[in-house]
């Protein structure tokens, strides 16, 4: 786990994660130089696992190859960073689903469906399922995908209280920079949203500019949000997922036993983050309830209110934030995976 989400992201996400690039005359030297830019804070799980792979990779490629790792978004939002990738600038990427769209709109599937899954076995099981695809499709676009990710589930926090979907109808709430289908939809739950990029965010809750940001605990814990908005709606509105890629490019301009090495520290690190985040996710509103977040809890009248006022944007989301194929895919994938006893 930019447009950077916490609904959108990454996450974060909620917040989420990376980029690099062979710097200019690296073929002709002998010396590769990656850059690994990230949304995710420094020192943070996500920045640990990168820079491991990262040295498991230099290694590998021998040759005086470089990695280096920005963290905390100084290397632009996701749809900067996947603007620099597609003009040579930066040629690879941890990006939440967000900045992974502006690859190919397929990904969207696995997060921009409000309240579709239930639980992160729900996610493992149609991501396994639809892996195999949804990476063919993002090579055919020049880009290698390297390992899944994910930072949690995006949560509400908010300044006062608020409980219900009709709550929210009086809050202005923060909505990510370039996201403009999710502005839509939540127009169209009658919501108010407020386009602000995230260094925004703080100063726009501090000022009242905004009232409620949806996002990851992880991410709300990193950037203090639970100061000014002390109140979290304990909800699993979507999961924060991403992945990490680098351009086809970039892979084949790789020694042969240093793309084998990167895939397998790749896989080490996907698990690792899935594992760890999981557990982070939890931990981290533990962490900022004995600092004073009130945590709602849904009530099973409040949980139905919110699964009908999900499922009503349905068919606005089909076809326009998700594509339609990929969209039928995930609820089929879902029954079958629920009729099976999973989804108990």
């Amino acid at each position: 786990m930019e447009r950077r989400n916490p609904i959108r992201s990454f996450g974060l996400l909620a917040a989420l994660l990376c980029l690099a690039c062979i710097a200019p005359g690296a073929a002709a030297q002998g010396a590769m130089r990656i850059k690994l830019g990230t949304l995710a804070p420094k020192g943070s799980l996500y920045h640990k696992a990168l820079l491991d792979m990262g040295e498991k990779w230099r290694h590998a490629q021998g040759g005086g190859a470089n990695f280096t790792v920005f963290t905390d978004g100084t290397q632009g939002s996701e749809a900067d960073i996947v603007r620099r990738m597609r003009v040579g600038q930066l040629n690879a990427a941890l990006l939440t689903v967000i900045g992974m769209s502006e690859i190919d709109p397929s990904v969207t599937a696995l997060q921009k469906m409000p309240m579709m899954f239930r639980s992160w076995d729900e996610v493992d099981y149609v991501r396994e399922k639809m892996r195999a695809k949804l990476e063919q499709r993002l090579e055919e676009k020049g880009f290698v995908v390297l390992f899944w990710a994910e930072a949690g589930w995006v949560r509400f926090f908010a300044k006062e209280a608020v409980l219900r979907p009709e709550d929210f109808r009086r809050k202005k709430i923060f909505a990510w920079s370039g996201d403009n289908d999710q502005v839509e939809i939540m127009k169209a739950m009658g919501y108010q949203p407020v386009v602000l990029e995230t260094a925004d965010i703080m100063p726009a809750l501090q000022t009242g500019l905004i009232n409620v940001v949806p996002c990851a605990s992880i991410y709300a814990l990193a950037l203090q949000f639970h100061g000014p908005a002390p109140h979290v709606l304990d909800i699993n509105w979507v999961p924060i997922v991403g992945a990490t890629v680098v351009t086809r490019k970039a892979w084949d301009a790789m020694t042969p036993a240093a793309r084998e090495e990167l895939r397998r520290a790749a896989d080490i690190a996907g698990a690792d983050i899935r594992a760890k985040s999981r557990v982070e996710d939890r931990e981290a509103l533990e962490a900022m309830k004995k600092r004073g977040l009130k945590v709602h809890v849904l009530t099973p009248e409040a949980d139905a209110e919110w699964r009908k006022l999900s499922e009503s944007v349905y068919p606005m989301i089909r076809g326009r934030m998700v594509p339609a194929d990929t969209f039928d895919e995930v609820r089929r994938l879902l029954a079958d995976y629920r009729a099976g006893g999973g989804g108990k």
